[in-house]
């Protein structure tokens, strides 16, 4: 706020200029009274983008003006920050999003995305899935370096370059190689600012097969729904359910904001070699406790893999190949599974009830560990 006679303090001392400031004292003293209110509310709310819409229905005057000196200082610096950080994504979601404000996010290599390799099957398994292809439109492709975006832009509408400054993360990093850890890491900043934006998302890594619509899964109540390497059969319980960060949908919220801001931080407490998956399997009960996160443990039976593998194709709506060490062992399985489904769906309904139809085993996946 600035010097001059917006709150009345430095006028004439005549009675015009004292009813004057009296206004202006009373004034200043409901707003000041009414901002702690105020604040409380708009922290309280769910929705990101309410804050500011809240305040500017508000009124004017001096709440506006503390309103914008406020954000102008503690949110306009992480803001532009952001925005640096991720040039462009503000404008590429909404070409994106479903109607909803929600974006699938899916994360290549240049080795993911090599012709025949991940990204392709990945796409494929859209195209061949039970009504799903449309799905494929808000597909947001993250490429975290040149080589895998130009191959991403030469089969898919939807590209984004994130560049992770890592050694050779062109490669097919091997699970757990710095490379592969630089770039999950990546991955949770990214989403971060998503959520930030006002726009919710599933992320799905590229090893993962969709046959059906997931989204008929996930409960309205959940801030976060996440797949499992191991299912406890509750998909409430936070403390026995392995979780996989390979599928997981988050709504934007300021809880969820928060979350992701939290996970990030706890790398520093966890040895170097942690992964992202392992220290939100350590966080979890803080983000559920202490965040009041709502988290919701997808059943493998729906979100299958080849950790706790299922051979009800009848139900399955992905299928990850987890457990699974080395890219050429992850899209020999996939290719499987592919062509598996294929035949599935040729089949009349009659014959898929009577065929005890199964999955070709994930041999090369399961030698792999």
């Amino acid at each position: 706020m600035g010097s001059g006679p917006g709150l009345g303090l430095g006028g004439s001392r005549g009675q015009g200029g004292l009813t004057s400031n009296r206004r202006h004292v009373v004034s200043a003293f409901l707003v000041g009274a009414a901002l702690p209110t105020l604040l409380l509310f708009v922290l309280a709310s769910d929705r990101v983008g309410e804050q500011l819409a809240i305040i500017s229905r508000w009124g004017n005057g001096t709440l506006q003006a503390a309103s914008a000196n406020a954000s102008a200082g503690h949110a306009a610096a992480p803001a532009q920050e952001q925005q640096e950080k991720f040039p462009g994504l503000a404008t590429l979601l909404p070409k994106v999003a479903m109607e909803d404000r929600t974006v699938i996010i899916t994360s290549v290599s240049e080795a993911w995305a090599r012709p025949g390799s991940l990204l392709d099957l990945f796409r494929e398994s859209f195209k061949n899935g039970e009504g799903i292809a449309h799905l494929l439109d808000h597909v947001l492709v993250v490429a975290v370096d040149p080589a895998g975006f130009d191959r991403c832009k030469a089969v898919h509408p939807h590209c984004f370059l994130l560049e992770v400054k890592s050694a050779n993360i062109s490669s097919a990093n091997r699970f757990m190689s710095k490379g592969y850890l630089e770039l999950v890491w990546a991955k949770l900043s990214f989403q971060q600012r998503v959520l930030e934006l006002g726009y919710n998302f599933l992320f799905t890594d590229a090893d993962i097969m969709w046959f059906r619509d997931p989204f008929r899964h996930i409960e309205l109540y959940a801030d976060m729904a996440v797949s499992c390497d191991r299912f406890s059969g509750d998909a409430d319980d936070v403390m026995r359910n392995a979780p996989n960060t390979g599928f997981y949908y988050v709504k934007s919220t300021n809880r969820t904001v928060e979350m992701l801001r939290y996970w990030q931080a706890a790398r520093s407490r966890f040895p170097p070699e942690n992964h992202d998956q392992s220290i939100f399997n350590s966080i979890k009960s803080d983000l559920a406790g202490n965040l009041q996160v709502k988290i919701v443990f997808l059943e493998t039976a729906l979100f299958g893999g080849f950790c706790e593998y299922h051979d009800d194709v009848s139900r399955v709506c992905t299928m990850h190949a987890n457990c699974c060490v080395g890219l050429e062992n992850k899209v020999h399985d996939l290719r499987n599974m592919i062509a598996d489904w294929k035949n599935y769906t040729k089949l009349t309904s009659p014959e898929k009830k009577s065929a005890n139809f199964r999955w070709t085993f994930p041999a090369k996946c399961k030698a792999s560990m």
